[in-house]
């Protein structure tokens, strides 16, 4: 693994031929922090959003100490590279078998459910066990999300009590859980929830022991600017406060997005240019998944020599992956300078969640090159002494 001060100065000196995950080690641990100072309980670190060891342990040394397992492939890993770890299988619908791996072989005792079914299911696996965390999701809105959650997962209202008291009578500590979509954009959302639970918790009469207001936590992309997460951290705990709880009752969180977005960037090359369209040596069956299949916007910049003619003319562009199909496609709109070309490389922030997680090999594409870099991600809710409102510039300028 290469380490280099830019992406500037890694082009520069290695002018690679395939795509570079650069990581940003700082950026995690900074996210972290932010999260252990500011965040009225608990986090946990949601591990489909990055799977990499390496970010594991970078979290795992600021203090993460939590970790949401959806698989019991995720639970293998995170036991592996973290043994002290504490692992929450937060999945609502398991297998049997990797319920009953993960209890007795990897240690873990809390697991979610969202069916009588699946709470008989966490039973029999653990042999009625006496020291389970069980936690009821609800079903809740996403309305204020970009990418709605709410349609897979969640007890209906009408079934919550039933559900509810059941789980009571087998956990030693009962919770509610929930999940208000991926890339929330309002606080709004988590009261709205968290008034759904304070419903669900009169309804059944139930002494809840742990409150967990699962993910969403938004990161920065273009058109999507989400208020400072100080702002969701204070709606969070002034709906946990007023909840009919135990005094002593935890309140949870599992950012994915938040811990992990600004980890990482791409570097590409443009292979062709046509009109307002560019090939570029990754796509929809790399990282860039989000932008092909559901519209994401990333942040980009051109990676250019200062003493380099630029325009400063900026213009909208899409982009073609490097597979030969036609679904390889990246509608953006991505701002760039106008005389941008082949052979010129170009940096696509903000991939730490998501993107290096759902890369394939289709078509003999996806080798993958990682290089550590301690600039500053191309946007951030942290950079400056942890301020919400201190971004650098999208432009060229901001490499130099």
């Amino acid at each position: 693994m290469h380490n280099h001060h830019s992406a500037l100065g890694l082009v520069r000196d290695l002018k690679p031929v395939e795509p570079v995950t650069l990581v940003r080690p700082h950026a995690a641990r900074r996210a972290a922090r932010f999260f252990a100072d500011h965040f009225p309980g608990k986090t946990l670190y949601a591990v489909k959003a990055n799977p990499s060891p390496d970010l594991l342990r970078v979290l795992w040394d600021s203090g993460v100490t939590h970790y949401d397992v959806a698989s019991i492939a995720e639970v293998r890993l995170v036991a592996r590279t973290l043994p002290e770890a504490t692992l929450c299988f937060m999945h609502p619908v398991k297998a049997e078998e990797a319920i009953s791996e993960a209890y007795w072989t990897h240690g873990v005792r809390t697991f979610s459910l969202d069916t009588m079914d699946e709470l008989e299911k966490i039973v029999r696996a653990t042999e009625g066990a006496a020291d389970l965390n069980l936690l009821v999701r609800l079903r809740v809105s996403s309305d204020h999300s970009k990418l709605s959650l709410a349609a897979k997962f969640g007890a209906e209202p009408e079934d919550v009590a039933e559900l509810l008291m059941a789980a009571r009578q087998a956990a030693d500590a009962l919770g509610i859980c929930f999940h208000v979509g991926s890339q929330a954009m309002s606080p709004h959302a988590y009261a709205v929830a968290l008034e759904r639970v304070r419903a669900a918790i009169v309804a059944a009469s139930v002494t809840v022991d742990i409150v967990d207001v699962g993910g969403g936590f938004p990161s920065w992309y273009p058109g999507m600017e989400p208020p400072p997460l100080k702002a969701y951290f204070d709606v969070i705990s002034r709906g946990f406060e007023s909840l009919p709880i135990s005094y002593s009752a935890e309140l949870w969180c599992e950012p994915g997005r938040a811990l992990s977005a600004e980890y990482s960037s791409l570097i590409v090359r443009v292979e062709k240019r046509r009109g307002d369209e560019l090939y570029i040596n990754d796509g929809a069956y790399g990282a860039l998944f989000d932008a092909a299949h559901v519209g994401w916007r990333f942040p980009v910049t051109l990676l250019r020599e200062p003493n380099a003619e630029v325009s400063v003319t900026m213009e909208a562009f899409s982009f073609y992956g490097p597979t030969c199909d036609d679904l390889d496609h990246m509608t953006g709109p991505f701002m760039l300078p106008d005389d941008i070309q082949a052979g010129d490389y170009i940096e696509i922030g903000m991939l730490g969640a998501y993107g290096c997680a759902m890369r394939t090999k289709f078509n003999g594409f996806g080798a993958e090159h990682v290089a550590v870099v301690s600039d500053e991600p191309m946007e951030s809710l942290y950079v400056g002494a942890l301020a919400d409102t201190e971004r650098r510039s999208a432009t060229i300028t901001k490499l130099f």
